[in-house]
Formats: C-alpha cells, sequence, structure tokens
C-alpha cells in the first residue's frame, strides 16, 4: 500500500465514524432531526457546510481546468460566485430563517414556499419536488465523476475498470448520508470545507517556490492583450460569469442550511465565515490555474483534454506521498460534500412534500425517515448510470455543474427573493415563476446557449422572475392572514 492511498483510506475512515456517530446518536429522533438537524447548527458548522455544500469537485477540478484550456474569460465566473456568495448571506440567510420559522416552521424549501403562502394546494410542493430530483441527480452525477477520476489517479489499477471506482465513491457517500442525516452531513462538511481550504492554499503557495516556472507563456503575440488580463474577455463571458453569482439564491442544499441554525443572530457571524472561505477559496482556484498553466507538466493536460486533473497533477508532483494523499482528499471531499447534501435535500423533499401530504398523510416519523433513505438510494443510483454513460456532457464535470445550477438559479431565485421581499408576491405567482425559470433555462441551454454564447442562468432568472410578478400583479391581492404573516416574520419577535 502507498502512502498515498493510506491517506485517502485513513480519510474514508473518519467521514463513515462520523456517519455511524451520528446513527446511533439520533435513534428515535424524528423527521426534522433527520432533515434539519433539529435547527440546531452554530455559525462555524453552518458557513463550512453551506460552502463545501456549493463547492462540490467543480472547485479544484472543473473551474481552475476551465482557466487552464479556455483562458482568463473563466475567472468571471469566480467573480461572479464570490459577489453572489456575498449577497446570499447579507440579503437572504437571516430574513430566510426568520420567514421558514414564522411559515409553520417548514424543513424543506418547498415546503417553506407553500406555507409562506399558508395554502393547502399541493401545487407548488409537488412542482418543487420534481424540480429537485431531475437537477439534483444531475448535480449528485457531476460530484460521482469527480470522485471517480481521483480514484483512478490514486489507484492507476482501477482504471482499466473504471466504474468500480465510481461505485465505491458513490457507496461511501450513500452510507453516511443513509445513516447520519442531516447533522451528520453538516459535520462531514465541516470537515471537507477546511480540509478544501488547505489543500488549495497549499498548491498556489508551494507552485510560487518552484523553479520550473515558465512565464513567457503569458506573454502577448504580436502587441495584443495579455492573456492574464480578465476583462479583455467578451461580454458573454462577463455576463456568463456574474450570472453565476444569480443562481446562489435558488440553490436549495445552500440555502437549507440558513433554516437550520439555532437563530437568525448565529448567521451573522457565519455570514463572515462563509464569504472568507469563498473568497479565500476562489482567489487560490485561479492563482492555481495561473501558476500551473507556467508550470511545463500541465500543458500536457491541456493537449490530451484533461486539464480537469490540474489540481491532481499538482499535488502529485510538488508534494511527498502521504501528504499528496491528503491534498486529492480535499477533491473527493468536494464532491462528497456536495452530493450528500444534494441527496438529503431531493430526499426530504420528496418525503416532505409528495410522499407524506399526498400518499400517506398519517405516515410515522419511522415511516418517513425510512421513504427517505430509501429515496437517497434511488437518486444515487441514477446518478450513477448518469455518470457511468458514454457521453461526452457526463463525462465533463464542468457540463453537469453548468446544467443543475443554471436550472436551479431559473427556478427558484426569483422567487425566493420575491418570497421574502415583496408583501405584494403570491401563490400563484411563486408557481408562474418557478415553472417560467425551469422551461426557459432548459430551452435555452439545449437550443441557444451555443449560438449565443449566453449561460441559460441569466435568460432563465430574469423570465422566471417577469413570470412571477406579472402572474402576482395580475392574481388578487394576498390574504390578511398572509400579509401578517410577512409581518411577523421581518418583526423582531421572531430570532
Amino acid at each position: 500500500m502507498t502512502t498515498q492511498l493510506a491517506a485517502f483510506i485513513l480519510y474514508f475512515v473518519v467521514v463513515l465514524g462520523i456517519g455511524l456517530f451520528f446513527f446511533f446518536k439520533s435513534k428515535g429522533s424524528g423527521e426534522k432531526d433527520y432533515f434539519l438537524g433539529g435547527r440546531s447548527m452554530g455559525p462555524w458548522v453552518t458557513a463550512l457546510s453551506a460552502q463545501a455544500s456549493d463547492m462540490s469537485g467543480w472547485l479544484l477540478m472543473g473551474f481552475p481546468g476551465s482557466i487552464l484550456a479556455f483562458g482568463m474569460g473563466q475567472v468571471w465566473i469566480g467573480i461572479g460566485l464570490a459577489l453572489g456568495t456575498a449577497a446570499n448571506w447579507i440579503f437572504v440567510a437571516r430574513r430566510l430563517r426568520k420567514f421558514s420559522q414564522a411559515a409553520n416552521d417548514s424543513i424543506t424549501v418547498p415546503q417553506y414556499l407553500s406555507n409562506r403562502f399558508l395554502t393547502k394546494s399541493p401545487a407548488l410542493q409537488i412542482i418543487c419536488a420534481i424540480v429537485f430530483l431531475v437537477f439534483f441527480t444531475i448535480y449528485v452525477a457531476s460530484s460521482f465523476v469527480a470522485g471517480q477520476k481521483v480514484f483512478i489517479q490514486v489507484v492507476p489499477q482501477l482504471e482499466s475498470n473504471p466504474n468500480l471506482a465510481l461505485l465505491i465513491f458513490a457507496a461511501i457517500i450513500i452510507v453516511y448520508t443513509f445513516l447520519g442525516g442531516f447533522k451528520a452531513v453538516c459535520w462531514t462538511d465541516f470537515f471537507q470545507g477546511l480540509m478544501m481550504l488547505a489543500a488549495l492554499l497549499a498548491v498556489p503557495f508551494m507552485l510560487v517556490f518552484v523553479q520550473e516556472l515558465d512565464f513567457s507563456v503569458f506573454e502577448a503575440a504580436d502587441g495584443g492583450v495579455n492573456p492574464l488580463n480578465p476583462f479583455a474577455a467578451s461580454w458573454q463571458d462577463i455576463a456568463s460569469g456574474l450570472a453565476w453569482g444569480l443562481g446562489y439564491f435558488g440553490m436549495p442544499h445552500i440555502i437549507v442550511r440558513f433554516m437550520s441554525t439555532k437563530n437568525s443572530k448565529v448567521l451573522k457571524k457565519s455570514a463572515t465565515i462563509g464569504i472568507v472561505w469563498v473568497v479565500l477559496s476562489l482567489g487560490a482556484a485561479i492563482a492555481m490555474a495561473i501558476l500551473g498553466r507556467a508550470f511545463a507538466p500541465t500543458q500536457a493536460l491541456v493537449d490530451a483534454g484533461q486539464q480537469e486533473l490540474i489540481f491532481v497533477t499538482l499535488a502529485q508532483k510538488l508534494f511527498p506521498g502521504f501528504v499528496a494523499g491528503l491534498l486529492l482528499s480535499a477533491i473527493v471531499a468536494a464532491a462528497m460534500s456536495t452530493a450528500d447534501s444534494q441527496l438529503l435535500v431531493a430526499s426530504s423533499s420528496f418525503t416532505s412534500d409528495i410522499y407524506k401530504p399526498i400518499f400517506r398523510k398519517n405516515a410515522s416519523d419511522k415511516e418517513i425517515l425510512w421513504v427517505g433513505r430509501i429515496v437517497v438510494l434511488i437518486i444515487a443510483v441514477i446518478a450513477y448510470f448518469i455518470a457511468s454513460s458514454k457521453s461526452e456532457g457526463a463525462a465533463s464535470i464542468m457540463t453537469l455543474v453548468d446544467n443543475a445550477w443554471g436550472g436551479f438559479g431559473s427556478a427558484f431565485g426569483p422567487v425566493i427573493i420575491l418570497s421574502l421581499f415583496w408583501k405584494r408576491f403570491t401563490y400563484k405567482g411563486a408557481i408562474a415563476g418557478v415553472v417560467g425559470g425551469a422551461v426557459v433555462d432548459v430551452l435555452w441551454m439545449n437550443f441557444l446557449t451555443e449560438s449565443t454564447g449566453v449561460y441559460e442562468l441569466l435568460p432563465g432568472f430574469i423570465a422566471g422572475a417577469l413570470c412571477a410578478v406579472i402572474v402576482s400583479l395580475i392574481d388578487k391581492k394576498p390574504s390578511k392572514e398572509v400579509e401578517e404573516l410577512f409581518d411577523l416574520a421581518v418583526s423582531s419577535e421572531i430570532e
């Protein structure tokens, strides 16, 4: 056994141990504890679990790889994400925590959106749950692909059987998510968030001291534009990059962390921690791509279309075996921290928003928990088959994340913002916003993204907002009870 593999195994033992600990600790608890941690999360766990679940293997593979292959225009994605993260923590987090509690102590995003309007109609919950299941399955598949690629690098013997690497990775995630629920996911994400940041900072720091950097690759040819200048990017790159930031307002696996805190005051400290983490992580990923581009061995990755392996290559070349193993575990940590959160949110949405209100209104807490665990398995299996397919899109981490991020941001971003800040917003407007945003996103992605160069999230978000506002204005104004709920949520009575 190599020291690199030993570090890998040690990491997985710790992760599985956390899942088992919370499984035995939470026996006898209800669905709120399994799906929302009993609203007991502190500032550090809330912040780091939110950001770790946000930044999947994409952060260490897809993002720096895209900069390496397509140039500094891709840096605008990082700028957009940093701005979006800050806006989400500052404007949405505390308000959503208060609104979800005022709205009958809601534990899922679809449940919150329905309770916010005091409606007994299950239409919006069902629509949201369906959107969740579709896009979360795609998102989980992206994490599976990232984990598979790292496994093959650490254990070269698996190269001849990539599906086995995929299966091992998926099985580990399923076990601790299946057993431990929200608390296990949050605490593993907390440690994984620390690992991701440490690894991202370590690689560019070490590159600075390497003598094999060739910065002539950044010299502008024939008086042209400096390749290091992100402001030389096309307007499509800038617009699409900034649009990524809009996606944060509609990411269920991130905003559900806001709903899980002890009280809204905790989120003030969490906001500072989360924003600093994101700025450091994205900055380090960009620095790694730039310095890595000047590191001769990485050019072969671009030539072979394997630019997503830049972090893997640098970690293995710059650090001794055991340290490299720990650094590569950070990629797995990133992929796992996103996949586990998405599995749990999709599962909670199905059980709380479809199964219980429609099929089994009198289902016990124990039944709901086990149905949720079965849904975790089903989603993971479907994601496994997507990740193991031979299509070009399924093989690309960046493509899969693009699709899922755009879908969630378009469908839920405008609706979440309007539900928190517009008293005149109506239930029918919320339905129109979710459906309109999702439909335009999918249509644009399939027919117009390539020809226009504009990321589908931007037109999808605009369409969702317009649909929600127009239908709300046409619809009759909310009832007195709904307006009183809004007033209660924005008051100081709820913390």
